[in-house]
Parts: structure tokens; C-alpha cells; sequence
């Protein structure tokens, strides 16, 4: 089997998560096509996390993009102005995202104003956008990156 593209009738084993290769074994039919199995899994376990306890916008994927959040972060979608998330009030605009994958950092600004807003929702987003690059890069926050 390919690590590169799993089928609906082929999901990972134990053996492939114990690998860490994936944060869990389960690829729901929705993401199988995907080539980045962890992608998969991450989005499969996400879904079902959401339905019971994770809020959305903690999430490090993007079950409407089927991405990792930071490569999709910018898309009109993600701006919420009611939340807040990327959304500056004052200038009722949408906060532009600047995401450095080698850096594993996320910085938000209004194009208007230029400032970033320092309320919850921005610490949030840049937070899992953080998360996000890592767990793409295979940067898990606990795994021993010196090993």
C-alpha cells in the first residue's frame, strides 16, 4: 500500500499511527483520496473531536478547504466577523495572513489600519495556524524533535 494515497477500502494500520506517521489510524471515506495520510487522519479525528467537545476554531484543519488551516487561513472563509477571527473591528475589514512555514509562524494585520488586533480570537487563530504548521512539518508539540 502507498503512504502517498490511501483507498476507501484501505485505511492505515496501528502500526503505521505507532509509526508516527499519523496522530490516529482512522481515514474517514471523505479524505481517503487525500495524499497526505496525516492530513487525513488529523481531519477524520477533528471531525469527529468537534461533534462532542472541540470548539471549530481550534481545529489545525479545515474541513471545508480539506487543508491544513495555515494554507488556508487567507480564504474569505476564515474571516468571521462576528467572532472576531480575522477581523478587525474598528476597520470592519478582514485581516490579511502572512504565514511563514520555515519560520512556523503566522502573523495577522488590517490592511487599513495595519495594527493586529490583541483580542482572543486572534490568539486563537494564530495559535492553531502555529499548530497547524507544525503537525504538517511533522513538528508535533510533543514529540522529541532531537530524536
Amino acid at each position: 500500500m502507498s503512504i502517498d494515497r490511501i483507498s476507501p477500502d484501505r485505511v492505515p494500520t496501528a502500526r503505521t499511527a505507532a509509526l508516527g506517521l499519523l496522530p490516529s489510524a482512522r481515514v474517514d471515506a471523505r479524505y481517503a483520496e487525500l495524499a497526505d495520510l496525516r492530513l487525513a487522519s488529523t481531519l477524520t479525528d477533528e471531525d469527529a473531536r468537534e461533534e462532542a467537545e472541540l470548539d471549530p476554531f481550534d481545529r489545525i484543519t479545515c474541513r471545508t478547504h480539506r487543508r491544513w488551516l495555515h494554507q488556508c487561513v487567507s480564504s474569505p472563509h476564515h474571516a468571521v466577523p462576528v467572532s472576531g477571527h480575522r477581523w478587525c473591528r474598528p476597520c470592519a475589514r478582514p485581516l490579511d495572513a502572512a504565514v511563514d512555514e520555515l519560520a512556523g509562524d503566522v502573523r495577522f494585520s488590517c490592511p487599513r489600519c495595519g495594527q493586529t488586533p490583541d483580542n482572543r480570537a486572534t490568539r486563537q487563530l494564530t495559535r492553531a495556524c502555529r499548530a497547524s504548521i507544525a503537525a504538517a512539518a511533522d513538528r508535533w508539540p510533543d514529540r522529541d524533535l532531537c530524536a
